[in-house]
């Protein structure tokens, strides 16, 4: 079984910046990146930033600006860059993808990364 392995995460002061990035755990045929999302204690999961396949991108209102998310197709990476970190942004973050092996299509989440900002 493949699995999505996502790596960046830590702890950042408040105006600061970390990387996150997602990709499988082995070899597999294909990797379609779809997006980040967030989850922060005693809150429902939320929608962080999308990409699609055509690289359109789509984020969240309250890290417009601040975040951007990109793929490398040759690694089978999709990345996070966070710039001007909040206190509100303290969540674990989820990758979520396609990945496709002999077996087929599988919708993959990571296991999550902790992100923690200090003010």
């Amino acid at each position: 079984q493949v699995d999505l392995v996502e790596s960046g995460g830590g702890l950042v002061q408040a105006g600061g910046s970390l990387r996150l990035s997602c990709a499988p755990s082995g070899s597999i045929f294909r990797f379609h990146a779809k997006g980040w999302y967030r989850q922060a204690p005693g809150k429902q999961r939320e929608l962080v930033a999308t990409i699609t396949s055509g690289g359109s991108t789509n984020y969240a209102d309250s890290v417009k600006g601040r975040f951007t998310i990109s793929r490398d197709n040759a690694k089978n990476t999709m990345y996070l860059q966070m710039n001007s970190l909040k206190s509100e942004d303290t969540a674990v973050y989820y990758c979520n993808a396609d990945i496709y092996t002999r077996w087929g299509r599988e919708d993959c989440w990571g296991q999550g990364t902790q992100v923690t900002v200090s003010s």
